[in-house]
C-alpha cells in the first residue's frame, strides 16, 4: 500500500504545509507524473486543484522531469534538479529517479493552481489573530 508525505506550496503566501496520505488517498497520486493536477481532496483541501512539482525516494534521490517512468537512472548532469555544480564546466554521474509518482517515492512536492488561501481553508490564520488579541 502507498504512504508518502505530501508537501503543499502555497505560491500566494511561500507557505508551506505537510500532510501524511496513506490508502486510498495516496492512490490518487500513483501513476501521476510531474505537470499533472491532483484534486485537493487527498490532502484534506476540498476545492482546491493541485500540480505535481516533484518528488523523491527513501533515499533522497530526486524526482526529474526529463526521466519517463518511475525507474532509477543515472545521468550526467550538468547542473539543475538533482545537482548543483561548484564551478563552471563542472558535471557528475548522479542517479535519478523517473517522473511518475509509484510505491518507491517517498515524498511529494505539490503546488496550488486553484481553490484560495491554504492557511484558511486549514484554520491556521483565525487562530493566530485570536492569539494576538489576547
Amino acid at each position: 500500500m502507498a504512504e508518502f508525505q505530501v508537501v503543499v506550496s502555497d505560491p500566494d503566501t511561500g507557505s508551506t504545509y505537510q500532510f501524511e496520505v496513506d490508502g486510498q488517498d495516496a492512490n490518487r497520486f500513483l501513476g501521476k507524473d510531474i505537470g499533472d493536477e491532483v484534486d485537493g481532496g487527498a490532502v484534506g483541501l476540498d476545492g482546491f486543484t493541485l500540480e505535481i512539482t516533484g518528488g523523491s525516494d527513501e533515499a533522497g534521490r530526486p524526482m526529474r522531469a526529463n526521466v519517463a517512468g518511475s525507474n532509477l537512472k543515472e545521468l550526467l548532469l550538468e547542473g539543475g534538479v538533482g545537482y548543483k555544480p561548484s564551478r563552471d564546466g563542472e558535471r557528475k554521474r548522479i542517479t535519478v529517479r523517473g517522473r511518475q509518482v509509484s510505491d518507491e517515492t517517498a515524498q511529494v512536492n505539490v503546488k496550488v493552481i486553484d481553490g484560495g488561501d491554504v492557511a484558511a481553508a486549514l484554520g491556521e490564520g483565525d487562530d493566530e489573530d485570536a492569539e494576538d488579541d489576547e
